[in-house]
């Protein structure tokens, strides 16, 4: 499979709505590197308040969906057992910069790459587009650890 849609990546991550942001995940290259997308939309919860008459998806967001869009493609390549009853947090953001303002209503497209492993341990590189203009960057780790 190539491609998950909202409903596998539900499948695959404890986050849930609102807060469940990336809506499709393709090009997906087992363990390596996939596509996701999120549909930053003028009623999308987090551009109600920032800012209003003038909506822009915040940074924090913008990483925030580098990590899910991480999160989906290493659970979607393990074994189901490894990554059961698991949550991943990230561990660090590293070199990440805006270069654009993300403005409602647009797919932003998001390139990651998981660039190593150790143990629980990943690290990933991302860019994120929008028409096929680079609006952000950066590079993350991130751990798989049990819940609770």
């Amino acid at each position: 499979m190539t491609k998950l849609n909202k409903q596998q990546i539900v499948d695959l991550l404890p986050h849930r709505e609102p807060m469940l942001l990336i809506d499709e995940l393709y090009n997906i290259k087992k363990l390596s590197s996939a596509t996701a997308i999120v549909n930053v939309r003028r009623d999308s919860f987090f551009v109600q308040g920032h800012f209003p008459g003038q909506p822009v998806m915040p940074g924090v967001l913008i990483v925030e969906s580098f990590g899910q869009a991480a999160a989906a493609l290493t659970a979607h390549g393990l074994d189901k057992s490894t990554y059961e009853n698991k949550l991943v947090f990230l561990m660090s953001v590293e070199k990440a910069r805006f270069r654009s303002p993300v403005i409602p209503d647009c797919k932003l497209e998001l390139n990651i790459e998981a660039i190593r492993s150790h143990g629980r341990v990943w690290k990933y590189k991302g860019d994120a587009f929008v028409d096929g203009k680079k609006m952000a960057d950066a590079q993350w780790s991130a751990t798989i650890v049990d819940r609770k």
